[in-house]
Protein backbone atom coordinates (compact mmCIF):
# COMPACT_ATOMS: atom_id res chain seq x y z
CA UNK A 1 0.00 0.00 0.00
CA UNK A 2 1.70 3.15 -1.17
CA UNK A 3 1.71 6.44 0.67
CA UNK A 4 -0.71 8.94 -0.88
CA UNK A 5 0.91 11.70 -2.91
CA UNK A 6 -0.58 14.29 -0.57
CA UNK A 7 1.32 12.67 2.33
CA UNK A 8 4.70 12.39 0.63
CA UNK A 9 4.55 16.04 -0.45
CA UNK A 10 4.05 17.33 3.11
CA UNK A 11 7.79 17.21 4.06
CA UNK A 12 8.65 19.31 0.99
CA UNK A 13 6.52 22.14 2.38
CA UNK A 14 8.60 21.89 5.56
CA UNK A 15 11.82 22.07 3.53
CA UNK A 16 10.74 25.31 1.84
CA UNK A 17 9.58 26.92 5.10
CA UNK A 18 12.66 25.85 7.07
CA UNK A 19 15.08 27.03 4.40
CA UNK A 20 13.53 30.49 4.49
CA UNK A 21 13.42 30.66 8.29
CA UNK A 22 16.96 29.32 8.71
CA UNK A 23 18.38 32.12 6.57
CA UNK A 24 16.24 34.73 8.33
CA UNK A 25 17.19 33.57 11.85
CA UNK A 26 20.91 33.16 11.23
CA UNK A 27 21.19 36.58 9.59
CA UNK A 28 19.09 38.20 12.31
CA UNK A 29 21.18 36.47 14.97
CA UNK A 30 24.47 37.64 13.47
CA UNK A 31 23.39 41.26 13.03
CA UNK A 32 21.27 41.29 16.19
CA UNK A 33 24.06 39.81 18.33
CA UNK A 34 22.04 36.83 19.56
CA UNK A 35 23.51 33.35 19.68
CA UNK A 36 20.13 31.97 20.74
CA UNK A 37 18.75 33.09 17.38
CA UNK A 38 21.75 31.71 15.51
CA UNK A 39 21.28 28.39 17.32
CA UNK A 40 17.63 28.52 16.34
CA UNK A 41 18.70 28.92 12.72
CA UNK A 42 21.04 25.95 13.00
CA UNK A 43 18.15 23.87 14.35
CA UNK A 44 16.10 24.90 11.32
CA UNK A 45 18.80 23.58 8.97
CA UNK A 46 18.55 20.27 10.84
CA UNK A 47 14.81 20.41 10.16
CA UNK A 48 15.54 20.69 6.44
CA UNK A 49 17.61 17.50 6.50
CA UNK A 50 14.98 15.77 8.63
CA UNK A 51 12.16 16.69 6.25
CA UNK A 52 14.17 15.47 3.26
CA UNK A 53 14.82 12.15 5.02
CA UNK A 54 11.11 11.79 5.83
CA UNK A 55 10.20 12.64 2.24
CA UNK A 56 12.64 10.00 0.96
CA UNK A 57 11.33 7.44 3.44
CA UNK A 58 7.73 8.01 2.36
CA UNK A 59 8.70 7.70 -1.30
CA UNK A 60 10.51 4.40 -0.70
CA UNK A 61 7.65 3.14 1.49
CA UNK A 62 5.31 3.67 -1.45
CA UNK A 63 7.27 1.26 -3.66
CA UNK A 64 5.05 -1.74 -4.59
CA UNK A 65 5.80 -5.16 -3.10
CA UNK A 66 7.88 -7.57 -5.16
CA UNK A 67 9.36 -11.08 -4.88
CA UNK A 68 12.27 -9.92 -2.70
CA UNK A 69 10.05 -7.77 -0.51
CA UNK A 70 6.63 -9.49 -0.45
CA UNK A 71 5.42 -7.22 2.36
CA UNK A 72 6.49 -4.07 0.53
CA UNK A 73 8.80 -1.29 1.71
CA UNK A 74 6.63 0.16 4.45
CA UNK A 75 9.34 -0.12 7.11
CA UNK A 76 11.27 2.61 5.28
CA UNK A 77 8.70 5.04 6.68
CA UNK A 78 9.50 4.03 10.26
CA UNK A 79 13.25 4.12 9.53
CA UNK A 80 12.84 7.69 8.27
CA UNK A 81 11.10 8.50 11.54
CA UNK A 82 14.02 7.07 13.51
CA UNK A 83 16.48 9.17 11.51
CA UNK A 84 14.35 12.27 12.14
CA UNK A 85 14.28 11.51 15.88
CA UNK A 86 18.05 11.06 15.94
CA UNK A 87 18.36 14.35 14.07
CA UNK A 88 16.41 16.09 16.82
CA UNK A 89 18.75 14.64 19.46
CA UNK A 90 21.81 15.66 17.44
CA UNK A 91 20.50 19.21 17.03
CA UNK A 92 19.89 19.44 20.79
CA UNK A 93 23.45 18.33 21.48
CA UNK A 94 25.01 20.79 19.02
CA UNK A 95 23.01 23.73 20.38
CA UNK A 96 23.86 22.77 23.98
CA UNK A 97 27.60 22.69 23.30
CA UNK A 98 27.56 26.02 21.49
CA UNK A 99 25.34 27.64 24.15
CA UNK A 100 27.80 26.63 26.88
CA UNK A 101 30.65 28.14 24.87
CA UNK A 102 28.73 31.39 24.48
CA UNK A 103 27.93 31.51 28.21
CA UNK A 104 31.64 31.32 28.95
CA UNK A 105 32.46 34.01 26.37
CA UNK A 106 31.65 37.69 27.15
CA UNK A 107 29.48 39.37 24.50
CA UNK A 108 27.11 42.31 23.93
CA UNK A 109 23.38 42.50 24.55
CA UNK A 110 21.19 41.28 21.66
CA UNK A 111 19.21 43.82 19.63
CA UNK A 112 15.50 44.25 20.37
CA UNK A 113 14.57 43.53 16.74
CA UNK A 114 15.45 39.86 17.29
CA UNK A 115 12.28 39.57 19.40
CA UNK A 116 10.11 40.41 16.38
CA UNK A 117 11.84 37.76 14.30
CA UNK A 118 11.27 35.16 17.00
CA UNK A 119 7.56 35.96 17.28
CA UNK A 120 7.21 35.43 13.53
CA UNK A 121 9.13 32.16 13.71
CA UNK A 122 7.04 30.77 16.57
CA UNK A 123 3.81 31.48 14.72
CA UNK A 124 4.98 29.96 11.44
CA UNK A 125 6.60 26.84 12.95
CA UNK A 126 3.74 26.02 15.32
CA UNK A 127 1.28 26.31 12.43
CA UNK A 128 3.48 24.04 10.31
CA UNK A 129 3.86 21.57 13.19
CA UNK A 130 0.10 21.31 13.77
CA UNK A 131 -0.68 20.85 10.09
CA UNK A 132 2.02 18.19 9.62
CA UNK A 133 0.97 16.35 12.77
CA UNK A 134 -2.69 16.40 11.73
CA UNK A 135 -1.86 14.84 8.36
CA UNK A 136 0.46 12.35 10.09
CA UNK A 137 -2.23 11.28 12.55
CA UNK A 138 -4.84 10.91 9.81
CA UNK A 139 -2.47 8.70 7.80
CA UNK A 140 -1.03 7.00 10.92
CA UNK A 141 2.45 7.99 9.69
CA UNK A 142 5.09 8.00 12.43
CA UNK A 143 7.56 9.66 10.05
CA UNK A 144 5.27 12.65 9.52
CA UNK A 145 4.54 12.85 13.23
CA UNK A 146 8.29 12.87 13.88
CA UNK A 147 8.71 15.63 11.31
CA UNK A 148 5.93 17.59 13.04
CA UNK A 149 7.73 17.33 16.37
CA UNK A 150 10.89 18.54 14.68
CA UNK A 151 8.97 21.68 13.69
CA UNK A 152 7.55 22.00 17.20
CA UNK A 153 11.02 21.64 18.71
CA UNK A 154 12.06 24.61 16.60
CA UNK A 155 9.09 26.59 17.92
CA UNK A 156 10.01 25.63 21.49
CA UNK A 157 13.61 26.77 21.06
CA UNK A 158 12.34 30.04 19.57
CA UNK A 159 10.08 30.62 22.58
CA UNK A 160 13.02 29.98 24.91
CA UNK A 161 15.19 32.34 22.88
CA UNK A 162 12.49 35.03 23.04
CA UNK A 163 12.29 34.74 26.83
CA UNK A 164 16.08 34.80 27.19
CA UNK A 165 16.56 37.81 24.93
CA UNK A 166 13.72 39.68 26.66
CA UNK A 167 15.37 39.05 30.05
CA UNK A 168 18.73 40.23 28.70
CA UNK A 169 17.26 43.43 27.28
CA UNK A 170 15.25 44.25 30.40
CA UNK A 171 18.07 43.33 32.78
CA UNK A 172 20.70 45.23 30.85
CA UNK A 173 24.46 44.83 31.43
CA UNK A 174 25.26 41.63 33.28
CA UNK A 175 22.34 39.76 31.73
CA UNK A 176 23.99 39.22 28.34
CA UNK A 177 24.15 35.39 28.69
CA UNK A 178 20.40 35.13 29.37
CA UNK A 179 19.57 34.16 25.79
CA UNK A 180 22.36 31.56 25.86
CA UNK A 181 20.90 30.04 29.02
CA UNK A 182 17.54 30.05 27.27
CA UNK A 183 19.05 28.13 24.36
CA UNK A 184 20.45 25.62 26.86
CA UNK A 185 17.06 25.15 28.52
CA UNK A 186 15.43 24.69 25.12
CA UNK A 187 17.88 21.87 24.41
CA UNK A 188 16.42 19.76 27.21
CA UNK A 189 12.91 20.12 25.75
CA UNK A 190 14.16 19.34 22.26
CA UNK A 191 16.06 16.29 23.52
CA UNK A 192 12.92 15.04 25.29
CA UNK A 193 10.98 15.32 22.03
CA UNK A 194 13.71 13.37 20.24
CA UNK A 195 13.68 10.55 22.79
CA UNK A 196 9.89 10.37 22.72
CA UNK A 197 9.85 10.08 18.94
CA UNK A 198 12.65 7.52 18.94
CA UNK A 199 10.52 5.34 21.20
CA UNK A 200 7.42 5.70 19.00
CA UNK A 201 9.20 4.98 15.71
CA UNK A 202 11.17 2.08 17.18
CA UNK A 203 7.90 0.41 18.17
CA UNK A 204 6.87 0.27 14.52
CA UNK A 205 10.18 -1.24 13.46
CA UNK A 206 9.89 -3.89 16.19
CA UNK A 207 6.32 -4.78 15.11
CA UNK A 208 4.64 -3.62 18.30
CA UNK A 209 0.91 -4.35 18.41
CA UNK A 210 -1.37 -1.49 17.32
CA UNK A 211 -3.89 0.03 19.75
CA UNK A 212 -6.38 -2.45 21.21
CA UNK A 213 -9.30 -0.77 19.47
CA UNK A 214 -7.77 -1.65 16.08
CA UNK A 215 -7.73 -5.35 16.97
CA UNK A 216 -11.30 -5.07 18.24
CA UNK A 217 -12.38 -3.59 14.90
CA UNK A 218 -10.66 -6.41 13.01
CA UNK A 219 -12.34 -9.03 15.18
CA UNK A 220 -15.69 -7.32 14.72
CA UNK A 221 -15.39 -7.38 10.92
CA UNK A 222 -14.36 -11.05 10.94
CA UNK A 223 -17.16 -12.22 13.24
CA UNK A 224 -19.67 -10.40 11.05
CA UNK A 225 -18.99 -12.78 8.15
CA UNK A 226 -21.63 -15.55 7.77
CA UNK A 227 -20.14 -18.87 8.85
CA UNK A 228 -17.59 -17.43 11.29
CA UNK A 229 -18.44 -18.66 14.78
CA UNK A 230 -15.55 -17.01 16.66
CA UNK A 231 -12.07 -15.50 16.35
CA UNK A 232 -9.46 -17.66 18.06
CA UNK A 233 -6.38 -15.51 17.45
CA UNK A 234 -5.59 -12.16 15.88
CA UNK A 235 -2.15 -10.67 15.23
CA UNK A 236 -1.58 -7.32 13.58
CA UNK A 237 1.62 -5.58 12.58
CA UNK A 238 2.21 -2.19 11.01
CA UNK A 239 4.36 -1.55 7.96
CA UNK A 240 4.48 2.10 6.98
CA UNK A 241 0.91 3.35 7.01
CA UNK A 242 -0.51 -0.11 6.23
CA UNK A 243 -1.49 -3.04 8.44
CA UNK A 244 -0.92 -6.76 7.89
CA UNK A 245 -3.29 -9.11 9.69
CA UNK A 246 -2.97 -12.76 10.69
CA UNK A 247 -6.29 -14.05 11.98
CA UNK A 248 -7.54 -17.50 13.03
CA UNK A 249 -11.31 -17.86 12.66
CA UNK A 250 -13.42 -20.76 13.87
CA UNK A 251 -16.10 -22.29 11.63
CA UNK A 252 -18.44 -25.27 11.93
CA UNK A 253 -16.28 -28.36 12.33
CA UNK A 254 -18.45 -30.23 9.84
CA UNK A 255 -18.00 -27.62 7.10
CA UNK A 256 -16.38 -28.83 3.88
CA UNK A 257 -12.97 -27.63 2.72
CA UNK A 258 -14.70 -25.65 -0.02
CA UNK A 259 -16.99 -23.94 2.50
CA UNK A 260 -14.05 -23.11 4.77
CA UNK A 261 -12.14 -21.67 1.82
CA UNK A 262 -15.13 -19.53 0.84
CA UNK A 263 -15.52 -18.19 4.39
CA UNK A 264 -11.80 -17.43 4.64
CA UNK A 265 -11.90 -15.53 1.34
CA UNK A 266 -14.88 -13.51 2.53
CA UNK A 267 -13.07 -12.60 5.76
CA UNK A 268 -9.97 -11.50 3.85
CA UNK A 269 -11.94 -9.40 1.36
CA UNK A 270 -14.01 -7.76 4.09
CA UNK A 271 -10.94 -6.85 6.14
CA UNK A 272 -9.18 -5.28 3.15
CA UNK A 273 -12.24 -3.18 2.30
CA UNK A 274 -13.11 -2.19 5.87
CA UNK A 275 -11.28 1.15 5.73
CA UNK A 276 -8.69 0.08 8.30
CA UNK A 277 -5.68 0.49 5.95
CA UNK A 278 -5.21 -3.31 5.86
CA UNK A 279 -2.91 -4.18 2.97
CA UNK A 280 -3.38 -7.94 3.31
CA UNK A 281 -4.77 -10.55 5.67
CA UNK A 282 -3.84 -14.19 6.23
CA UNK A 283 -6.90 -16.14 7.35
CA UNK A 284 -6.50 -19.51 9.04
CA UNK A 285 -9.59 -21.72 9.37
CA UNK A 286 -10.10 -23.76 12.55
CA UNK A 287 -12.99 -25.97 13.75
CA UNK A 288 -15.31 -24.29 16.22
CA UNK A 289 -15.21 -25.60 19.77
CA UNK A 290 -17.90 -24.45 22.20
Amino acid sequence: MSAPASISSVPLVGVAVNASLACLKILAGVFGNSYALIADGIESTADIVSSLVVWGGLRVAGTPANERHPYGYGKAEALAGVVAALGILAAAGIIAVQAIREILTPHHLPHWSTLLILLLVVGVKETLARWTNRVGEQADSVALQADAWHHRADAISSIAAFIGIAIALVGGPGYEPADDWAALVACSMIAYSGLRLLYITSRDILDAAPPKEVEEQVRSVATGIPGVRAVEKCRIRKSGTALFVEIHVEVDGHATVDEGHRIGGAVRSSLKSAGLRIADAFVHIEPYSA
